[in-house]
């Protein structure tokens, strides 16, 4: 027979080759196959055209560029806080404080979905309450105000105290199995981003270094001062023989300075003194005393230019990007996260059904097992075995309804902010969406399609992106600081002098007071004119210089920045290898989930069919209880599988639209929407989320089908 079986096989391939040849040589002409999605993962790969630069910059990680976060700017209220308050209508109000509104505790919307006591919740409701009351969402709402906060400083020229953009994951809930017993095809549903560390954050080690920018906002300094003096003479020759000098001097004095993108510092002083004295040697009391200068300072080296005092305005919208692109990466995250709790409270609800009906089954067992034995055709040993398995029924229904309870609460606080009303704490939560296996269009498309739009969707590569902008302009400032300092200055003033003869005021060549109009008097107005008239100028040009010998500081905070822009790229780099390999699994895992949900439900069909055929064949007495028991276990086995199966299969879905980052644009949610969902979200409209189908009743075991099935 073996003999037999290896001719034939020999005769089968010589007569197959001569066809296979004529194929080949045919296959230039030949209408091109559509691409198949399988492939065998040893077969070589084919030859690709090698890409050396797709960015334009040799050097850097080779990748489509990001699309940016829109709308720019974000903003959950219509308060701007990139723009301060005004003089004008108000003389008074940049100096009162700003008050930020209170966030509200109250829960919206949720009180429509009550009817009867419980909550029946679709996907696009929770994932609409979720917009609006998630707690996490709501923290990095606020972010997008803080870093127009940080803009506000940049425009004034102080540095930035940053914004944190790291994921938050303070909602519980969403990764992990809800399953009593059994387990899904793999673990693939890790969430990306890993546990709320964000791309690197913004405010960098080195941010903030370099030359200090000038300070941009003008500023007004005076000094009134009134000061009456009693001075004793040791000396009464200087004192016109008096022992005691009176003196009253009264000091006005103003100064306004200003900084300018340039490098430039603007200085200009005006000071007034009155002073009123009994001193015999002074001409005028009370006598009246003004001066100006103007002085403008240039940064030559250090500190010049727009480049360097107008860094962080820059960086501070980039900064200003980042969190946008990171609050689409928390509602991203989130929305994924409500999914997953969403499925789990699913899983959990089917799961607690299976139970109550493997119990119904057990129970009813047990009762035509105690009608046999009062009858005499069973024997006692089957009466304890079922009675076992419907203890062991009733230990498993408890244990899936305190899990279903917990997944209920997990899903509420997702979705609301105040769990301490009693009538919403109580009301069980109804899942009334199931996931649909319709195969997805990402699933026929090639990995490097799948890939590139990750690449230009994914907030992460975006902040990164933005996070070496930052980095570049922050080794500019570096770079800077390594020059010397020069400054050139130039100034320009003026003063005068004036008041009324004092009486006291003597002639020392007469040794009597001065006649009355020996001094003329000069009033205040004139001596304002005489000190811009150009009567007493005073005027000059100079240099600063200070050059530090060592310059050891300046030299190590320049190498760290570029030391720390080497990690940037290549945890851009990295970045891109681990969302290809997210992406590769993905579509993997889809596939792979599609047909352990398949399997799942053919074995649950059979294990069905089992029960019902074993029952049939305990009723006519061809079976025994343990025969039957074990069928059941087969069947609780399998559904429990389904369930698995089929909820690994929907959070493996919306993982991938996560990594892809197109959740948004998918369910048709405004990002602009989600950003201003703090006042009840009236008009927030409700997402559409395809590939969801309504909850079917469990299925009649079919009738066993001696047909094979069809390949």
């Amino acid at each position: 027979m073996q003999g037999a079986a290896s001719i034939s096989l020999l005769l089968m391939s010589l007569c197959t080759q001569p066809g296979w040849s004529q194929q080949t040589q045919s296959s230039p002409t030949a209408p091109a196959q559509p691409q198949q999605t399988e492939s065998n993962p040893t077969a070589p790969a084919a030859p690709q055209a090698v890409v050396n630069d797709t960015t334009g910059t040799p050097g850097l990680p080779q990748a489509p560029q990001p699309k940016p976060t829109e709308p720019l700017f974000m903003r959950p209220t219509s308060v701007d806080y990139t723009k301060p308050k005004s003089h004008i209508w108000n003389p008074i109000a940049p100096y009162t404080p700003t008050n930020v509104p209170t966030f509200q505790m109250g829960n919206t919307s949720i009180g429509n979905l009550l009817k009867d006591g419980k909550i029946y919740l679709s996907l696009a409701d929770a994932v609409t309450l979720a917009l609006q009351n998630n707690y996490d969402i709501a923290i990095a709402r606020i972010n997008l105000d803080i870093a127009d906060t940080d803009l506000l400083r940049a425009k004034a020229g102080s540095s930035l105290r940053g914004v944190s953009t790291g994921l938050l994951t303070n909602t519980i809930g969403g990764t992990t199995t809800t399953i009593t017993t059994g387990g899904g095809p793999g673990a693939t549903s890790a969430g990306v981003g890993g546990g709320g560390t964000g791309v690197g954050g913004i405010v960098v080690s080195t941010n903030g270094g370099g030359p200090l920018p000038e300070n941009l906002d003008p500023v007004l300094t005076g000094q009134l001062e009134y000061e009456a003096s009693t001075a004793p003479q040791l000396n009464t020759l200087f004192s016109g023989g008096l022992n005691v000098l009176t003196t009253d001097t009264a000091t006005y004095n103003f100064n306004y300075a200003q900084g300018f993108l340039t490098g430039t510092q603007l200085t200009v002083g005006f000071n007034n003194t009155r002073v009123t004295t009994d001193n015999p040697f002074s001409n005028f009391s009370p006598s009246l005393t003004t001066s100006f200068r103007a002085t403008a300072t240039q940064h030559l080296l250090q500190g010049f230019g727009w480049g360097v005092n107008g860094r962080f305005i820059v960086q501070a919208k980039n900064d200003r990007r980042i969190t946008d692109s990171a609050f689409r990466q928390q509602v991203l995250y989130t929305v994924n996260q409500v999914e997953n709790i969403y499925w789990a409270l699913v899983s959990a609800y089917e799961d607690e059904q299976a139970k109550e009906r493997q119990l119904t089954q057990s129970t009813q067992l047990t009762s035509d097992n105690r009608k046999q034995l009062e009858i005499g055709t069973l024997a006692p040993l089957d009466v304890v075995n079922s009675d076992s398995a419907v203890a062991s029924d009733k230990q498993a229904l408890v244990a899936s309804k305190t899990n279903l309870e917990y997944q209920q609460l997990l899903m509420k606080q997702a979705i609301v902010r105040n769990l301490n009303d009693p009538q919403l704490s109580q009301a069980p939560v109804i899942p009334t969406d199931r996931v649909a296996l319709d195969r997805l269009p990402e699933e026929d498309l090639q990995v490097e399609d799948l890939v590139k739009q990750a690449y230009a969707n994914n907030p992460q590569i975006e902040q990164a992106v933005l996070n070496m902008k930052n980095n570049e302009i922050t080794i500019k400032a570096f770079k800077n600081g390594l020059l010397p300092i020069l400054d050139a200055y130039a100034f320009y003033g003026g003063s005068a002098l004036g008041g009324a003869q004092n009486p006291s005021a003597i002639d020392f060549n007469t040794n009597k007071p001065y006649p009355p109009g020996t001094f003329p008097s000069v009033g205040y107005g004139d001596v304002f004119q005489n000190t811009f008239n150009n009567n007493a100028p005073d005027k000059g040009v100079g240099v600063n210089m200070t050059i530090p010998l060592r310059n050891r500081t300046a030299q190590a905070d320049q190498a760290r920045s570029q030391m720390e822009y080497r990690q940037s790229q290549m945890r851009l780099q990295q970045l891109y290898t681990v969302i290809r390999i997210q992406v590769t699994n993905q579509q993997y895992a889809l596939t792979n989930d599609r047909a352990q949900v398949q399997a799942a439900q053919a074995a649950r069909d059979f294990a069905g069919q089992s029960l019902d055929a074993e029952q049939k064949k305990y009723r006519l007495g061809a079976s025994t209880t343990a025969n039957v028991l074990q069928q059941a276990r087969n069947l609780a086995t399998a559904e429990n599988n389904s369930i698995s199966a089929t909820a690994a299969y929907a959070r493996d879905r919306a993982q991938l639209f996560q990594i892809l980052a197109n959740t948004l644009e998918r369910y048709g949610i405004s990002i602009e929407s989600a950003a201003q969902a703090v006042a009840g979200g009236a008009g927030m409209q409700a997402p559409v989320i395809p590939g969801l189908t309504a909850p079917k009743a469990p299925e009649a075991p079919k009738p066993i089908d001696v047909a094979p099935p069809q390949q």
